[in-house]
């Protein structure tokens, strides 16, 4: 008995439990994938200063991005069976590192075929780690440590961007880096579990969510989609408010290192604090932040305000997945959260495309609130309605 409980660490709800490096073998994966994320404000707004692409085409061309790796992840958790993980997660580790580095040679309409592409490897990687969280017994627990690495990844990489490598090298010397990191980071996906359990036996694909599971999959995509909207223009909000794009950079660095602890944070406290706690105290720190990012200030405030908002952000988004499990107990809907927050992601840069100008991007930011909002009554809605149907006799 003692034996087995120090042979494996992850308990699983769904399949048999997994050992500590194939753990993190598939968490290794996930933080690969999401790697660009973190920085990608920096590196099109480094574009845009380089005359290579537009403000607006920031929305675009992150859109296109995080909506392929959100339909790549999507179409693999409903259709593919989580088989031969291993040489799967190595052959797109290497497609990313390539497209990264091709991405660093082009301009314009290349910059939004490049990134295309990679959105979908980035995807199909993806799938790898919230098919193992989403089996997990706790949920929450896991992806608060995935986003722990994967922010801490992110805060080293903005790091040297910022210090090292942009002043130094511009757009092009950030996406040679991410490329190195994605080869670097191969040795996860040779670690990480060769399969996953099925999450009903014998069945051949993971099948669609039942009604409560879509709404929350839909209350997740606007929810996150509010964020996406505000944090893709990170850089043009900061010259609006008077400030140049060292201090964007400076923020954004700082940011990740909140979001670290907020990740951190959310992992310590899981299974102690009801997930729509969260929701209303991540949302009310958002819409606060949000209205001074519309006013001038000064650089440490700015710096502040969103280090604020990128805490509450991590500190809420491993709560998603145990939102999404109330409304969906079969777990259906859990294995499309990463999905739905992906595509929630590039609709928001999507629509603040629409209202956003090469000198006034400031619509982002309402917005990105009236998201925000939307999608917590949405999942108030999930939460009150369920508490119902518990107490409801039988």
């Amino acid at each position: 008995m003692s034996d087995a409980a120090d042979e494996h660490v992850v308990h699983e709800a769904v399949g048999p439990a997994l050992t500590g490096p194939e753990a993190a073998g598939a968490l290794g994966v996930g933080v690969n994938s999401l790697l660009v994320l973190g920085v990608i404000p920096v590196l099109l707004g480094a574009l845009v200063d380089e005359h290579r692409l537009t403000d607006p085409d920031i929305g675009l061309v992150v859109m296109i991005e995080v909506l392929s790796m959100g339909v790549a992840t999507a179409l693999a958790g409903a259709l593919a069976r989580p088989r031969r993980l291993k040489t799967i997660g190595a052959v797109l580790t290497i497609a990313l590192a390539a497209i990264d580095f091709a991405t660093a040679q082009t301009s314009g309409s290349g910059v939004f075929a490049m990134r295309g592409v990679a959105g979908a490897i980035e995807g199909l990687m993806l799938w790898i780690t919230v098919a193992m969280i989403a089996r997990t017994a706790t949920p929450e627990r896991w992806a608060g440590v995935f986003f722990v690495a994967q922010t801490l990844a992110q805060l080293l990489l903005a790091l040297a961007l910022a210090v090292w490598i942009m002043p130094k090298w511009g757009a092009d010397g950030g996406f040679i880096a991410i490329a190195v990191c994605a080869v670097a980071a191969l040795p996860a996906a040779l670690i990480g579990p060769s399969r996953l359990a099925d999450l009903n036996p014998g069945e051949a694909v993971a099948g669609p969510p039942p009604f409560r599971g879509w709404i929350a999959l839909i209350g997740t995509l606007i929810y996150v989609s509010g964020g996406g909207a505000v944090g893709a223009y990170l850089q043009p909000i900061a010259h609006e408010a008077g400030l140049d794009a060292g201090v964007a950079r400076t923020a954004l660095w700082v940011s990740l290192a909140a979001q670290v602890a907020g990740s951190a944070a959310a992992t310590a406290m899981a299974g102690r604090i009801r997930w729509f706690t969260v929701f209303l105290i991540a949302t009310t720190t958002s819409l606060v932040v949000w209205w001074l990012f519309a006013l001038r200030m000064p650089a440490w405030l700015f710096v502040t305000a969103n280090a604020s908002v990128g805490l509450a952000g991590l500190f809420l988004a491993p709560f998603l997945v145990p939102m999404t499990i109330e409304a969906d107990p079969s777990r259906r809907a859990a294995v499309q959260s990463g999905a739905a927050q992906l595509v929630g992601g590039a609709l928001g840069p999507l629509l603040a495309s629409r209202v956003v100008g090469d000198r006034d991007v400031h619509g982002a930011l309402w917005l990105g609130a009236g998201l925000a909002l939307s999608g917590l009554a949405v999942v108030a809605w999930l939460h009150y309605t369920h508490d119902r149907r518990e107490e409801a006799p039988t």
